[in-house]
């Protein structure tokens, strides 16, 4: 595991988990523990949105993901901007979303996830120019016409940038672009 996986991932846990740390009671080592409370574990929707800032937070997406991910994925509006502000209040929802340095990972998150993988990109930063084309028509004379070619920019967005670009999150190893800009290049997803 990359060094900057594992500092995100136990930055991320500490600051979900320090709070319970912080609350339980130091046992003698000769104690059984009990179990916990019930009022110690995040169940609902606070669950899957903490479970959710952590697998979007990582470049992996390993099956204890699916049900989070899927909860995140299904809040869906007609208006972008709706979706990425439905998306973050379901993020804020993880009560961890208020410690320092969450606010920023949670914006991430809302205007990245889903948005910066090679697909979406490669519609996103799809942009035209016009070239003139002549072709020879005889020993003096060509016949020029202006011809648009659609090709893919490979500048992130800036909400790709914050999302790739934030200490918290591992998921910019995850894509890059390849080739040249006008001559064919586009995003492609690394494995």
């Amino acid at each position: 595991m990359k060094m900057k996986n594992l500092l995100a991932a136990t930055v991320v846990s500490a600051t979900f988990f320090a709070p319970m740390v912080a609350s339980a009671n130091p046992l003698p080592q000769s104690a059984t523990p009990l179990p916990m409370a019930s009022g110690d574990l995040l169940t609902g929707d606070k669950r899957l949105a903490c479970e959710a800032v952590l697998c979007l937070s990582s470049g992996e997406r390993p099956s204890e993901c699916a049900s989070s991910l899927r909860r995140y994925f299904s809040i869906k509006f007609k208006k972008p901007h709706k979706t990425i502000s439905a998306r973050k209040d379901f993020l804020k929802l993880c009560p961890s979303s208020n410690e320092p340095n969450m606010p920023k990972l949670i914006d991430a998150l809302a205007n990245g996830a889903g948005r910066c993988d090679a697909t979406e990109l490669n519609r996103v930063m799809m942009a035209t120019y016009r070239v003139q084309e002549c072709t020879r028509i005889s020993r003096h004379s060509n016949s020029c016409s202006w011809v648009t070619k659609s090709y893919v920019r490979n500048a992130l967005p800036s909400y790709c940038s914050a999302y790739f670009n934030h200490e918290w999150t591992t998921t910019g190893d995850k894509i890059r672009f390849v080739g040249t800009e006008k001559q064919g290049g586009r995003w492609v997803d690394v494995k």
